[in-house]
C-alpha cells in the first residue's frame, strides 16, 4: 500500500448512542433509494406554506386550469410528446387522455415553480416530486390506456403480455439472487469489451493503470493518460471497438495510458479523496514518466475523474511540477453551484443520510447510486423500460453501452462524503478553499490548454455547468457541445447510422468572456463524431512523431504485470 493510503486518517467515531439512528436511518434510505422523507417533507412544507400565502399565484393556477377545461372540451390538437408518439395515441380517446396528462404535467409544474419565498432547492425538489407522481400515472403506463399496448395485445394474441410475464419472473429473480443483468452477459471485459491490447504496468491498492500496444509505426511524442471517473468501470472509454475512444486514439498515434479504479470493500472505508489524488492520478503520472521519461502529458479527465484531474492540474502548478502539456475535460465541472439535478441529494438532510447508509458496510453500493440517476430520468429509464418490457414483451437488443452500466461500482465511505460536502455543497474547488497538503490549490493556476466538451442533454454535469471552466481558468479554452447526454454524447464514434453534431469554438486567454447563450448563437455547428476535432486539437498541441516507446520499464520498476484490461475491472 502507498504513503498515500497509509496516511489517510479514520473519519472520528460517532458516539454509541447514535447507532440505533445510524440502523434506522440505513433501513430507511434504501427503501427511499437515498432520498431523505424529512428533506422531502420540508421542501413540500416550504412550498405549500407559500402557495397558501400567494392569492395571486393561487388565482393564476386557477385560471390556468378552467383555460385546461375548455381546451380540452374543444377541439382536438395533435399530441407532441415522445411518449405519445405512435399514430395510435392520436385517435380518440387516446388522444384526449394523452391531451389530458399533459394538461397537468404543465399545471404541476406552473403550481411547483414560481412560487415567491421558497427557496431554489425546495422549489426543485418540490417540482422533483410533482413529476415523479405524475409520470408514475401516465396512461402510457398502463394496459387499458396505452393503444400501442392494445393494439399489439389483439395482434399477438395476448403473446406480448405472456412474455412480459416472463421478463418480469426473471427480473424479480434477479432481484432477490443479485444475478447478473439481463443484457450484460454478452459483454464481457476482456472478451467483448475492454479488448484493445495492452498490459497492466503499475497497480496499487487503488488502481491499475494500462498501457496499451502501439498500433501505429510511430507515435506523438506526448503520451496520454486517461482518468475515468471512480464512480464507473474504466471500458467505457473501451467498448467494442467500433465504439472505443481508446482504440480509436491509439490507431491516431497516440501512447495511451488509462487509469482502471478498483472496486473498494469494506476495507477502504476511510480512502479519502486526497487517495484518489496521489494514489490515483499522481502516481499515474509517475509511472508514466518513468516509462516514457522527459516527455510532457496530454491528460484527459471525464466526470469526476476530469474534476480529480483538474485538482492535480492545479496542485502541480502550485508545486511547479511542468509535466502536463494540456487538459481534456470531458462533461467535468468544476463549479458545483449549478450541478443539476443531483442537486435534489445535495442537503445536509440528504447526506446524512447517504452516509448512515454507507457507515455499516464502508461503502455506497452501486445500485444506490444507480437509482439515484434513474429517479432524475424516470420517465425513459424506468417507466418507458417497464412499459416495453412487461406490456409488450420486449427486451432491449444487448449493447456494449448498456452492459457496462449494469455493470456497477461502489464508492468509499470516507471518499463519497468528502466530495460530495466538499465539491458539491460547499463548492470549494471553485471558491479556492479545496486544498491538498494542508494550502488551498487554485484553478486560476492552471495556464494549460484545455479541450473542455459538454453534451446538450446531460443531467449530471449541465453543459451551462460544465461552461463555467471560462471563468476559473487562465488558459486558453476550446469548448465544444456535443449532441447527445452524459454517455452518449461522449461515447461519439464517427461513422454512419447515426446522427451526430457538435459545435466547437476556441476563446483565447486575453479574449473578453462570452455568456454560454451567445456562445451557442454563434459558435460553429458540425455534423458528425467530434472525435476528429479533439484528436485535431491533440495533433497541434503535440511536438513531434517518434518511435513508440516500450511496454512499461522493468529496470525503473515498471515491469508489465497483467495483460489488459487487467485484474480491478473484473472486480465484483
Amino acid at each position: 500500500m502507498t504513503e498515500a493510503l497509509k496516511s489517510s486518517s479514520p473519519q472520528p467515531e460517532r458516539p454509541a448512542v447514535d447507532d440505533i439512528d445510524r440502523t434506522v436511518h440505513a433501513q430507511l434510505a434504501r427503501l427511499t433509494m437515498g432520498l431523505s422523507p424529512a428533506s422531502m417533507g420540508a421542501a413540500m412544507l416550504d412550498w405549500l406554506g407559500h402557495l397558501a400565502l400567494s392569492p395571486g399565484k393561487q388565482q393564476a393556477l386557477a385560471r390556468q386550469a378552467l383555460a385546461s377545461l375548455a381546451e380540452g372540451a374543444g377541439n382536438e390538437t395533435p399530441v407532441h410528446d415522445r411518449r405519445f408518439a405512435a399514430p395510435e395515441w392520436q385517435r380518440w380517446p387516446f388522444n384526449r387522455l394523452a391531451q389530458n396528462f399533459l394538461r397537468q404535467e404543465r399545471w404541476w409544474q406552473a403550481a411547483t415553480t414560481g412560487v415567491h419565498g421558497v427557496s431554489p432547492h425546495h422549489e426543485q425538489q418540490a417540482a422533483f416530486l410533482a413529476r415523479q407522481w405524475l409520470d408514475m400515472f401516465s396512461p402510457s403506463n398502463f394496459l387499458w390506456t396505452n393503444p400501442e399496448v392494445l393494439a399489439t395485445t389483439v395482434k399477438s394474441g395476448g403473446a406480448n403480455l405472456l412474455q412480459g410475464a416472463k421478463h418480469q419472473w426473471q427480473d424479480t429473480l434477479q432481484l432477490l439472487t443479485g444475478k447478473q443483468a439481463d443484457g450484460a452477459a454478452p459483454f464481457q471485459p476482456g472478451k467483448d469489451v475492454a479488448i484493445t491490447p495492452g498490459k497492466v504496468v503499475f497497480r496499487n491498492h487503488l488502481i491499475e493503470l494500462i498501457q496499451y500496444a502501439p498500433q501505429t509505426e510511430t507515435v506523438f511524442a506526448e503520451p496520454l493518460l486517461i482518468v475515468p471517473p471512480w464512480i464507473m468501470k474504466f471500458y467505457i472509454l473501451d467498448l467494442s471497438p467500433a465504439d472505443s475512444l481508446v482504440r480509436y486514439m491509439v490507431e491516431q498515434g497516440h501512447s495511451v495510458f488509462i487509469i482502471s479504479w478498483r472496486n473498494p470493500g469494506a476495507e477502504d472505508r476511510d480512502l479519502g479523496m486526497d487517495d484518489y489524488l496521489k494514489s490515483g492520478v499522481l502516481a499515474a503520472l509517475d509511472a508514466i514518466s518513468a516509462i516514457v521519461p522527459e516527455r510532457q502529458v496530454q491528460a484527459l479527465g471525464y466526470c469526476l475523474g476530469g474534476t480529480l484531474l483538474s485538482i492535480a492540474a492545479a496542485y502541480l502548478a502550485r508545486s511547479g511540477d511542468k509535466r502536463l502539456n494540456s487538459l481534456t475535460l470531458l462533461t467535468s465541472e468544476m463549479d458545483f453551484t449549478e450541478p443539476g439535478e443531483l442537486s435534489l441529494f445535495i442537503d445536509e438532510s440528504q447526506l446524512h443520510l447517504l452516509e448512515d447508509l454507507m457507515a455499516d458496510k464502508g461503502y455506497l453500493e452501486g445500485g444506490q447510486m444507480a437509482g439515484a440517476f434513474t429517479m432524475m430520468n424516470a420517465r425513459d429509464l424506468l417507466w418507458s423500460r417497464l412499459v416495453n418490457a412487461y406490456l409488450m414483451g420486449k427486451r432491449p437488443a444487448p449493447s456494449d453501452l448498456g452492459a457496462w452500466n449494469a455493470d456497477a461500482t461502489r464508492m468509499p465511505y470516507r471518499q463519497h462524503s468528502e466530495y460530495l460536502r466538499g465539491l458539491y455543497r460547499d463548492n470549494d474547488l471553485a471558491q479556492g478553499r479545496y486544498q491538498v497538503d494542508g494550502k488551498p490549490v487554485a484553478l486560476p493556476d492552471i495556464r494549460l490548454p484545455i479541450f473542455s466538451l459538454g453534451t446538450l442533454r446531460d443531467t449530471v454535469a449541465p453543459w451551462r455547468s460544465v461552461y463555467k471552466i471560462h471563468l476559473l481558468t487562465r488558459g486558453e479554452i476550446t469548448f465544444c457541445l456535443s449532441s447527445g447526454g452524459h454517455n452518449v454524447g461522449v461515447v461519439s464514434p464517427p461513422g454512419p447510422g447515426v446522427a451526430r453534431s457538435y459545435q466547437l469554438a476556441t476563446h483565447s486567454p486575453d479574449a473578453n468572456y462570452i455568456d454560454p447563450d451567445s456562445w451557442v448563437a454563434s459558435a460553429p455547428a458540425f455534423e458528425g463524431s467530434w472525435w476528429p476535432a479533439w484528436a485535431g486539437w491533440l495533433q497541434q498541441h503535440s511536438s513531434t512523431r517518434v518511435a513508440p516507446p516500450a511496454m512499461g520499464n522493468e529496470a525503473a520498476g515498471y515491469a508489465p504485470l497483467d495483460d489488459a484490461p487487467g485484474r480491478y475491472v473484473l472486480m465484483p
